[in-house]
């Protein structure tokens, strides 16, 4: 008997389409995906307007004596010309010292027992520690660097303290203008027995530009008179 063979027809997968529910969730993260990008355009150039609009009015002036201070009057008398010079001197010398990377000279304007806070929230206690922390940034993170700053006031309580503000930086190359100051400073100074003033605390803030201007926009009574 002879076997006879029947050829079987080729199949074929038929073809696949996505289910509806499949085509949904695509859709919708195309949809987010978009969204998002559209966000986050929105916020960076949002972002960079208020940069850009944060400029500071109060600028301050580069020599310290110019300022014209407020003086008030204690039981040990009041504050006077020759006062404010010597102040100012002792802050033309530190940044001398900063610019010849001197720590110990540097630390030499501070009080023995003086604080210091930088902008990063570092609070040295003492005058052997400010030199010592700052010998290292000379060599480190500061090498090469100058001090810039702009002065917005002076204020002497009786003729031996003094608080001065000022808008300031660390520069390399070109000096800063003014208006591109990125920190605030306080420095409350004081005369010592040796009829020298001295610093006996130092505050320095990093000024959030963006942060600060949106403050102003949505609380506009945060802004100094200054500003206004």
């Amino acid at each position: 008997m002879n076997a006879t063979s029947t050829a079987q027809p080729e199949q074929t997968e038929p073809a696949t389409t996505p289910a509806p529910k499949n085509r949904r969730r695509r859709r919708i993260k195309i949809a987010l995906g978009v969204t998002a990008l559209t966000l986050a355009a929105a916020a960076g150039g949002g972002y960079l307007w208020l940069n850009a609009v944060s400029d500071v009015k109060n600028l301050g002036v580069s020599d310290c004596n110019a300022i014209e201070p407020e003086v008030t009057a204690t039981p040990a008398g009041t504050a006077t010309a020759d006062d404010q010079r010597a102040l100012c001197h002792t802050l033309r010398s530190m940044k001398d010292a900063w610019a010849r990377h001197d720590a110990t000279a540097y630390g030499d304007h501070f009080a023995k027992d003086a604080t210091y806070t930088s902008y990063v929230g570092t609070a040295y206690q003492g005058r052997r520690d400010i030199a010592e922390g700052h010998r290292a940034l000379f060599d480190g993170f500061l090498k090469g660097t100058k001090l810039s700053d702009s002065w917005l006031s002076i204020r002497f309580y009786g003729p031996d303290t003094a608080v001065a503000t000022s808008r300031g930086d660390t520069y390399e190359g070109g000096e800063p203008k003014a208006a591109d100051l990125s920190k605030t400073q306080t420095y409350t100074l004081v005369r010592q027995a040796d009829d020298t003033w001295r610093i006996a605390a130092f505050q320095n803030t990093k000024r959030q530009r963006v942060m600060e201007r949106i403050s102003f926009l949505f609380s506009p009574d945060t802004k100094p008179r200054a500003e206004k």
